[in-house]
């Protein structure tokens, strides 16, 4: 399995640029990694970090208010590709962990991100969602985790 990231370098540097109205990459790929030595020198590590837990921790670090997750489904579902499939459009905190504890999610696909999401918003983020890249403008599609249901 991957390292979970603990720390972002240069977080502050990235918050700015994106105040400031860059777009900023930062974390693609889960970043990388690394690791400081017994002389505080900065060294690569030979690993992988899991992309989606590295920009959750990003946007919780930079104070973002919201973090999306774009995938290739526009909403997180129960009971994924069986015929009582269920669309989740709101979870809050409690739910989705119980799902997650259930095994409702794909290790290694769904899982991940929804680990991430449940990481944002008990850090203090307002709301995370996942949805389709092309249905992002579309308010109305996408699974919104919250702490409690609005």
């Amino acid at each position: 399995p991957s390292p979970k990231p603990v720390s972002i370098m240069n977080n502050e540097l990235i918050r700015e640029l994106a105040l400031r109205g860059n777009i900023v990459i930062a974390a693609g790929g889960g970043g990388v990694p690394v690791y400081i030595d017994e002389k505080k020198d900065v060294r690569p590590a030979e690993a992988v970090i899991d992309k989606d837990l590295a920009s959750s921790l990003l946007a919780s670090t930079i104070g973002a208010d919201e973090f999306y997750i774009l995938t290739d489904v526009p909403y997180v579902y129960i009971n994924y590709k069986k015929p009582d499939q269920e669309i989740k459009e709101f979870l809050n905190y409690e739910d989705t962990l119980k799902y997650l504890n259930e095994g409702q999610f794909t290790k290694g696909s769904m899982a991940p991100k929804i680990e991430a999401c449940l990481n944002f918003v008990k850090s203090g983020g307002s709301k995370s969602v996942i949805t389709e890249a092309f249905k992002l403008e579309d308010r109305r599609y996408g699974t919104k985790i919250t702490m409690e249901y609005d």
